[in-house]
């Protein structure tokens, strides 16, 4: 509780008094929080001090504000290293989450120039273009479009990628050995085909992905993924 002789700062008080129901869960991801009056008068502060928690609250990410309804709980963001190779849905397990993969669409296509000059392939080569929707929990995380080469996944099926992991098909139907991967991200804007598949708002801030693959010295993947940025924090590792 908020106390008045405490040297801390009540507003801070207040700050940690909610992050803790926060982080137990008593206050749920996407849950409205109590009003300035009503938090006025369950803690017996002033209204100066409610919105200066609210205030900080909200810079750190723990809430999110909806003009005329008031303030929200946010969902948590999933912190994936990119120190070494990983794969969305053993990330996903390992929180305990339950991943799953809608294939939106899957085609045989001519390799253009500039998937080609990624995967030093020309335009005579064929790649197979396949977007997915990658889903935590039933939640749209990311959205990804990757180029995989028709000469080495020979007889890849639309079916087998909307049951199986992508990487355990490589491994399994067709003993890849992936030794490497290119990571590169940027910060861009939600467009409207994005959006609407991650159901997020056109122009929300995401986070573009781009990996390049290897076996040895072939490419076997290019992909370009666009991850909320609501729900993702990438971390390096520098030493």
């Amino acid at each position: 509780m908020i106390e008045k002789d405490n040297r801390l700062p009540l507003y801070y008080q207040l700050m940690d008094e909610l992050l803790g129901k926060i982080e137990s869960g008593e206050l749920a991801e996407q849950e409205q929080l109590p009003s300035e009056r009503e938090l006025c008068e369950s803690y017996k502060v002033s209204r100066t001090t409610v919105r200066q928690t609210m205030q900080e609250l909200e810079k750190g990410g723990y809430i999110y504000k909806v003009h005329g309804k008031g303030s929200y709980v946010s969902p948590k963001t999933y912190k994936q290293s990119l120190v070494e190779f990983y794969s969305f849905t053993e990330e996903m397990k390992k929180i305990g989450k339950q991943p799953s993969t809608k294939v939106v669409s899957f085609e045989k296509v001519p390799c253009e120039s500039t998937v080609g000059k990624k995967m030093n392939l020309t335009a005579e080569d064929e790649v197979y273009k396949i977007t997915r929707l990658r889903l935590a929990d039933r939640d749209p995380m990311i959205y990804e479009t990757s180029f995989v080469p028709v000469g080495r996944f020979q007889h890849l099926t639309k079916e087998e990628l909307e049951i199986t992991p992508m990487y355990e098909v490589f491994r399994s139907k067709y003993d890849v050995n992936i030794t490497r991967a290119l990571e590169s991200f940027n910060a861009v804007s939600a467009q409207a085909v994005e959006a609407d598949m991650l159901t997020i708002e056109e122009y929300s801030p995401c986070l573009r992905l781009e990996r390049i693959t290897f076996e040895e010295n072939d490419v076997i993947e290019y992909t370009i993924s666009i991850a909320r940025g609501d729900k993702f924090t990438y971390t390096v590792e520098l030493k």
